[in-house]
């Protein structure tokens, strides 16, 4: 019994070598090397910047936090940054890979975890697919003055009494199948037209703004003046900048966090990308603060155009020219809502992308069916993978709400986003790790000395000084005090969200808040490991750990609605895992037949089902399909 159980945990356990990752992808047939650094930051703006301004801004300005909305996306962009910092190392230390966060968290946590981050990272592109036909359908919808939903109405009546089967939508995510299963390139000469026509409408909408700003709008009285009634004081404030207070920024913060997500997406091109290793941690900080100046610009002119109470919370930028009667504003709504649909097409590209890529990295370790990492060689994509996802998503859309669909959105994102900053912490605390320095150029190293020189801890109470190094002892120690820190830090974070007396939370939050700082502490005494990267989080362990912080903070404010479907989600994904990818997974057939298999990512014939293929390429029958550089 016992013997049973330290083999299943030992195989939950067992983690992918580094080398294998970043192996030569001479010795394969994969994904095509197209992507440059611009065209992963225009895939990261897309797959961000879609409601976030032309919807998410307006809804928080009017309902929680007034002017206040600007530094509502500045913490909040502030929080995903750190985030993406966390994802940016790992674009260096496993630049060739397609799995993103599930790959991150193979190499340095386990084969179990691992599985389950990719398995909701699918969840989070299905909903995050199946959502932007939605809104792209209901904005198509709302031009035609609901022509679409009363003709479904009528032809075909109601789901669950309330939204009707949503065909345009189905249809939205048939047509976006079709252009990512047709190659790489098709799909980036999309996504950058989009994005170019999204960033000159929201430059024009800029311009148009500074021309009938009121600066007074930041210090407005409300309409019944202070004496107000409570239904009016929760609909206006006190007024001023901070209508609704600190309390009302940072509930937006929380709101305003969702619009960021999506930068992910960047790291799941590995395989993609001629220069990964630059081109990523580049990439993901370009685009989320490229994403950071659009949205604060646009909270900083609605607010300033239109009084924080008059906002429209569906179309906030089209009626904000209308409030104010702009000359324009008629030029401005056709403007307006070419650049929405721009947006919301970027996003839902954004959305579809990655999703087979993730199945194909899951599919290629042998976790998920093996058919599903089968490259169609024309078009260098997982066409099988990118079928089925947008089959599945497709369907997602044709029945569930928009409303139901946003529920699930955020679980799954911020849970990979905690397992992304554990896997660095654990990572910068082990004794050996495996880097393709084939990928670093000559001048990196210059180039580290003098940017971590200014970033290395000058504490000195217990800290680690320049001459300490890990060992495998010191090793362990660190996955296990990291391991501790994230549990508590749910548990401090579930103790100050659950519904207690006041005196209760006052009397536990010395003492809770003590043990957080000490757990942190003790991580930062441990020796870190100085090996020098392209790019390196600066300010470990405080870096990773606020990130955690700030992720586990969000989650645990999400509905108990939204945990009980993630929690049917995870528990499909633990049939598939223990009743097929543990038995099938690529690193336990590697173990029964040693011999059979050589060292990397490739498998031999009998489970490969990309392996003849690879044969063909090496005997020039594909030659034409070889990556490109």
């Amino acid at each position: 019994m016992l013997s049973d159980y330290s083999s299943i945990k030992d195989k939950c356990t067992r983690k992918k070598d580094i080398s294998q990752v970043s192996g030569s992808a001479g010795d394969e047939i994969s994904l095509k090397k197209l992507l440059t650094t611009l065209d992963l930051t225009s895939l990261g703006v897309g797959s961000c910047n879609g409601t976030g301004m032309y919807v998410v801004a307006g809804l928080i300005a009017k309902e929680l936090a007034g002017p206040g909305v600007v530094f509502s996306f500045l913490i909040a962009g502030l929080a995903s940054l750190l985030s993406g910092i966390c994802y940016a190392e790992f674009g260096v230390r496993v630049p060739k890979t397609s799995g993103s966060a599930y790959t991150y968290s193979y190499v340095t946590i386990g084969e179990c975890t691992a599985f389950f981050i990719g398995w909701n990272l699918i969840l989070e592109y299905l909903i995050g697919t199946a959502s932007g036909a939605s809104a792209l359908s209901s904005m198509l919808d709302s031009l035609t003055n609901r022509a679409i939903s009363k003709w479904s109405l009528e032809n075909l009546g109601k789901l669950h009494g309330v939204s009707y089967p949503d065909l345009l939508a189905m249809g939205i995510c048939m047509l976006m199948v079709i252009i990512v299963g047709a190659g790489l390139k098709n799909s980036m000469i999309l996504n950058n037209v989009l994005n170019a026509t999204n960033i000159v409408v929201w430059a024009v909408i800029m311009i148009g703004g500074l021309f009938t700003l009121n600066a007074e709008n930041w210090n407005l009285v409300p309409p019944n003046g202070t004496d107000t009634s409570p239904a009016d004081l929760k609909k206006y404030g006190t007024g001023g900048f901070l209508p609704h207070g600190w309390e009302g920024v940072i509930r937006g913060a929380a709101t305003a966090f969702y619009a960021y997500i999506g930068f992910d997406i960047i790291a799941t091109t590995g395989e993609e990308c001629k220069k990964p290793h630059k081109s990523i941690p580049k990439a993901i900080v370009s685009s989320l603060v490229i994403c950071l100046v659009c949205y604060v610009s646009t909270a900083m002119i609605l607010t300033l155009v239109d009084k924080y109470w008059q906002i429209d919370s569906e179309a906030p930028l089209t009626e904000m020219f209308e409030h104010c009667q702009a000359y324009f504003r008629i030029q401005a709504k056709y403007l307006i809502s070419v650049g929405s649909f721009c947006a919301l097409t970027a996003s839902l590209l954004g959305s579809l992308f990655p999703m087979p890529r993730i199945i194909y990295a899951m599919a290629s370790d042998g976790l998920l069916f093996h058919f599903l990492s089968v490259i169609f060689p024309p078009t260098g994509t997982p066409l099988i993978a990118t079928i089925i996802a947008g089959l599945f998503a497709s369907i997602l859309a044709l029945v569930v709400s928009l409303r139901d669909l946003i529920e699930m959105m955020s679980i799954g994102t911020l849970l990979a986003y905690t397992l992304v900053a554990v896997s660095v912490l654990v990572l910068r605390y082990q004794p050996n790790v495996t880097l393709d320095r084939s990928l670093a150029d000559e001048d990196d190293e210059d180039y580290n000395q003098v940017f971590y020189r200014s970033v290395d801890f000058l504490f000195t109470f217990g800290l680690p000084v320049e001459t300490d190094k890990p060992t495998e002892e010191t090793g362990k120690i660190a996955y296990k005090k990291v391991i501790h820190f994230v549990l508590y830090t749910f548990m401090y974070n579930v103790f100050h969200v659950v519904k207690l007396p006041f005196w209760i939370k006052a009397i536990g939050f010395l003492p809770s808040t003590t043990v957080l700082l000490y757990l942190m502490l003790k991580i930062a005494q441990l020796p870190p490991n100085r090996t020098r990267l392209p790019f390196m989080v600066p300010f470990v362990p405080l870096l990773p750990m606020t990130a955690i912080l700030a992720n586990i903070f969000l989650m645990c404010r999400l509905s108990t609605l939204t945990w009980v479907r993630f929690t049917i989600w995870c528990i499909i994904g633990a049939v598939i895992y223990f009743g097929y990818g543990m038995k099938y997974s690529n690193l336990e057939l590697r173990a029964h037949q040693p011999a059979t298999y050589k060292v990397g990512l490739d498998l031999d014939s009998d489970f490969d089902p990309n392996f003849q293929t690879k044969q063909k390429t090496k005997k020039g029958g594909y030659s034409e399909f070889q990556n490109e550089e």
